[in-house]
């Protein structure tokens, strides 16, 4: 791993315009290097955040990214609770990412089974790989401490060989989800976590700096060969004492 970089910007503002950047440049250097780019998506505020940022820079071109979704719930992708669908509207709609390299869901499938089809659209995907190794996934972190459908304490902290797990008993509604699994998600060239709000502070900082008892699910997040970023802002940065970079909208990473 390259080392956890915890990037704090003074809000969130000033931080979309550094995450497309982000995107952006690691979109540049995997194209470079093999030809195209695969990104993972993750849903809540990083929707509103992509859609308004990605298709305002110059000269995008997606036409070489695969992308996936590090966790979807098992909605139709008209539900207002499909993260597709919110991407769809918000992002895909103004950026041209071809429709083959869009892996999205079955939707109509029981949840066992729709874990099983997303796990095969990722295996066709990446063909080479035991695990799926995305050049990029963005991540958010709930304030219980949970990212993707990884929540506290569920017995999914522990799977090590499932691409894609299927969640029936999601604490958080809607009950029925796929999500990636940590060995997917540790597997990733480069992980950048969201984390924006001062709801967010208190787990943050269990989260960054350590606690007592078992760890936060995304204090799991810890990529084998890649790089891992934290992207707060200050609000939710507030009850930190660990050594942080700031820096403004300007900045590249």
């Amino acid at each position: 791993m390259a080392g956890r970089r915890v990037v704090v910007f003074p809000s969130s503002a000033e931080l979309g315009p550094v995450l497309a950047q982000l995107v952006t440049s690691r979109a540049e250097k995997a194209i470079a290097s093999h030809g195209r780019f695969t990104l993972g998506l993750s849903g809540g505020s990083l929707v509103s955040m992509l859609g308004k940022e990605l298709p305002a820079l110059p000269d995008l071109d997606c036409s070489k990214w695969v992308v996936g979704f590090c966790d979807e719930r098992l909605v139709p992708f008209d539900d207002p609770e499909s993260t597709y669908g919110l991407y769809k509207g918000q992002l895909f709609s103004k950026v041209n990412i071809p429709d083959s390299g869009i892996l999205t869901i079955d939707s109509s499938l029981p949840v066992n089974e729709c874990a099983e089809d997303y796990t095969c659209k990722l295996k066709e995907a990446f063909p080479d790989d035991k695990f799926p190794v995305f050049d990029l996934l963005l991540l958010g972190m709930g304030p219980d401490g949970h990212t993707c459908s990884l929540f506290p304490d569920h017995p999914l902290l522990e799977e090590t060989k499932k691409i894609v797990a299927s969640i029936s008993d999601s604490p958080k509604p809607p009950p029925q989800r796929v999500t990636m699994t940590f060995p997917v998600v540790n597997s990733a060239r480069c992980v950048a976590f969201v984390s924006t709000g001062g709801s967010k502070a208190p787990v943050l900082k269990e989260v960054l700096e350590g606690r007592e008892g078992p760890a936060y699910p995304a204090a799991r997040v810890v990529p084998t060969n890649g790089e891992l970023f934290w992207l707060v802002d200050d609000p939710a940065a507030s009850s930190l004492t660990i050594q942080v970079e700031r820096l403004g909208s300007g900045a590249k990473l």
